[in-house]
């Protein structure tokens, strides 16, 4: 509609448009066209386009298009839910930022370190995807139920490495002795991080739309290492290397190992071999939260992802009887609708602890109060085959990872009262219950995950992490036809809905991808750097993101990192933090290794420890400090002009609580690209402050306002 024709005599637009709707229906009494259903008004919008949404005849919209202000109609059309959804989460698109500037990430490797891979999931196609790089320099090894064509243009490369599991356990028989994955989790994460497009895809009827990786024009090369028999590092360490060898540009590595010290870490020793031939590793911060000092790969010359949540839910939609209809969340995967059925409130059989009870009235619905927990109540609920159940819960942890064997839906205990207030005060409360939907644009989101582990790193304290988050709750992705099914008992399923920072690391992993194709000049540091100053520290309330781990408080920078990975701001970034082997060895230096051990991480002696500093130049700041005394500590930085050639930068602080944080200079003046400039920031601690951790940041925005390069400040007690 057209706002500025709307009649003074209204208060509002939507008055407005209520009184032009009615007016249709005024003008049926002098047509006689009363038997026309009467308009319904939906929504009126007033910031994404001036009008509204309604339910009328064509007749009736024949008449509003000749309504005062009318401007144009279109049908309401079915919207297919795209299905990882994430790309669209971090606001990835096709018209602006760095999907096209990359164009989707072609050309790139990325390597993954994983269980394998499902070749003929429709993710590996390589439909649209031009000839194999001439630098590629890797094969696709045969073995059990898996040969050299079922390599192509998208799966480029398959390697297996099982050598280290056979001499650990001699007599094992290895089924799947060969790159084909038996397990699913690195068919999900290769797909997650650059599966191609696969349209229809859905997990049961939930998140249908198309699937797509983060890099969907990405090359992905499988180096199996995880059997389901176990892991060793000697296998993990042999398939870094050979892909390093390859010639792959990204490594996306899911897992990690705890309380190892870096020079005994395979994983942070590749991962400083891939970094020297500019190879960028992207890894997970591990599956160990809420706590502190629970992160894995605190590795300071490779990216570590902490996961969040995402704004869509799975969703069961309860009716009762009256009318009164919720949203909870649901996840069962049989095509069922529950219709009419009784709705049992017994005080009882609330506690959902016994199957044998529960059987006693295995026709109707039961509502389970929260007992214990959620986990075993759905148990037994499963095994007493009652029509389905209503859990009263706010359990984050279950709505990240728990399953619906059986017909359930969980919601929260403020909307329980009038469920339970329905229930008692009828003689025959009835409800009905629709699975299988999907819902998007959720707030708020995204918020850190409850199981994703935190810093401060026990292998590097020195160096903040996590990096920074990204999507790893409920992530759907390729998954093994016939392999374990986490959800949904025996069914087979090409898709699959997974949680972890497992999931959360290949986002981040596919995000590099696309900034190496549009940049192939940046260092693995450029590129984190990149990812880690624009990275969004709130949510899409624009509040603060919340820690589902601490009672939904703000997160600090040791569960986030920098924020929420930004892929179309890291694209443009203004300002880079560098840093090269020679940097990180003088971080070595600092924290008392032995020579050997430092060779054990540089493979090399040739290095020198002339420049011993704790001060990488790192875009994040930690400080440790006692509970007893006032301390201070000064950071050195350099930063590198990449945004536009004369330009203007001031610092904005954000102080930690307890903190005096000074910055010398205040303004960076830079006269040409690539030109560096160096400042020190200065923090000093209270010891009369409470918080074991308060945290805050320090910019440097651009006079224009094109770029704002935020650092995390985050002050932690010593005796952490």
């Amino acid at each position: 509609m057209d706002k500025s024709i709307m009649p003074k005599a209204f208060a509002s637009h939507q008055d407005w448009y209520s009184a032009t709707l009615s007016s249709l229906t005024d003008a049926d009494i002098t047509t006689s066209n009363a038997a026309d259903s009467v308009p319904k008004l939906l929504y009126s919008y007033d910031n994404a386009i001036h009008g509204f949404s309604a339910a009328l005849s064509l007749d009736k919209l024949h008449m509003l298009q000749n309504s005062p202000g009318f401007v144009s109609a279109y049908p309401d059309r079915i919207v297919k839910v795209d299905t990882t959804h994430t790309p669209e989460f971090l606001s990835l698109n096709n018209v602006t930022g760095l999907w096209p500037a990359s164009h989707y990430g072609d050309n790139v490797i990325v390597g993954v370190i994983d269980t394998g891979i499902w070749p003929e999931s429709a993710s590996f196609n390589d439909d649209g995807m031009g000839e194999i790089p001439a630098r590629w320099k890797g094969a696709c090894d045969p073995g059990v139920k898996f040969d050299s064509s079922m390599c192509n243009r998208k799966l480029i490369g398959a390697r297996y490495f099982n050598k280290g599991l056979i001499a650990n356990t001699p007599n094992i028989t290895i089924r799947m002795n060969s790159t084909r994955d038996t397990e699913g989790h690195g068919t999900h994460t290769s797909s997650t991080a650059a599966g191609n497009y696969v349209e229809d895809a859905s997990f049961f009827g939930y998140a249908m739309g198309t699937a797509r990786g983060v890099a969907p024009r990405a090359r992905v090369a499988m180096y199996k290492v995880i059997w389901e028999y176990g892991t060793y590092t000697s296998d993990i360490l042999a398939g870094m290397d050979q892909a390093i060898s390859d010639g792959v540009d990204i490594i996306s590595i899911s897992m990690g190992l705890n309380g190892i010290s870096l020079y005994e870490d395979p994983i942070a020793i590749a991962s400083f071999a891939a970094m020297e031939k500019g190879v960028f590793v992207s890894s997970s911060a591990g599956n160990d939260g809420p706590h502190l000092k629970t992160l894995h790969n605190g590795t300071p010359w490779a990216l570590t992802v902490g996961a969040g949540t995402i704004d869509r839910q799975f969703a069961g939609t309860v009716t009762l009887g009256n009318g009164l209809t919720i949203v909870g969340y649901s996840l069962f995967t049989e095509n069922a609708l529950l219709v009419d059925m009784p709705l049992i409130y017994n005080e009882t059989l609330m506690a959902c602890n016994s199957s044998t009870l529960l059987s006693e009235n295995i026709y109707g619905v039961v509502i389970c109060k929260r007992y214990g927990s959620i986990f075993d109540q759905m148990h037994q609920i499963f095994l007493s085959k009652v029509s389905g159940a209503i859990f009263i819960s706010k359990d984050l942890f279950y709505r990240d990872v728990g399953g619906f064997p059986a017909p359930g839906v969980m919601i929260n205990p403020r909307d329980a009262l009038p469920v339970i207030k329905y229930a008692k005060s009828n003689s025959k409360p009835t409800v009905s219950i629709m699975f299988q939907q999907t819902f998007v644009g959720m707030t708020p989101a995204p918020a850190v995950a409850l199981y994703s582990s935190r810093g401060p790193s026990p292998s590097c304290p020195g160096i903040m992490k996590p990096d920074l988050m990204a999507p790893g709750s409920r992530v759907m992705a390729a998954w093994v036809p016939d392999g374990p099914e986490v959800l949904v008992g025996a069914r087979s399923t090409d898709f699959n809905i997974i949680t972890g920072t497992s999931m959360a690391c290949p986002h981040a992993s596919g995000v590099a991808a696309l900034l190496r194709a549009a940049h192939p000049e940046w260092s693995p540091a450029a590129i984190r750097s990149a990812m880690m100053t624009t990275a969004n520290p709130l949510d899409n309330t624009f509040n603060p993101i919340q820690d589902d781990g601490n009672k939904l408080e703000p997160a600090t920078p040791l569960a986030m990192g920098a924020g929420q990975v930004d892929p179309n701001k890291a694209l443009n970034p203004g300002l880079i933090y560098d840093a090269g082997s020679q940097d990180y060895i003088n971080l070595l230096c600092s924290m008392n290794y032995t020579r050997k051990q430092i060779i054990s991480i540089t493979r090399s002696s040739n290095y020198s420890c002339l420049d011993s500093s704790p001060d990488l130049n790192y875009p994040s700041f930690i400080v440790f400090f006692s509970s007893e005394s006032l301390g201070s500590q000064e950071f050195r930085r350099t930063v590198t002009n990449i945004g536009d050639a004369a330009s203007t930068y001031k610092a904005q602080l954000t102080l930690p609580k307890g903190t005096s944080v000074t910055v010398t200079p205040k303004t960076l003046v830079f006269k040409e690209l690539f030109e560096k400039q160096s400042y020190v920031i200065s923090i000093k601690h209270s010891p009369l402050v409470k918080p074991k951790v308060s945290y805050g940041s320090l910019s440097w925005v651009h006079e224009g306002g094109k770029y704002t390069v935020r650092s995390p400040i985050v002050v932690v007690e010593d005796n952490q």
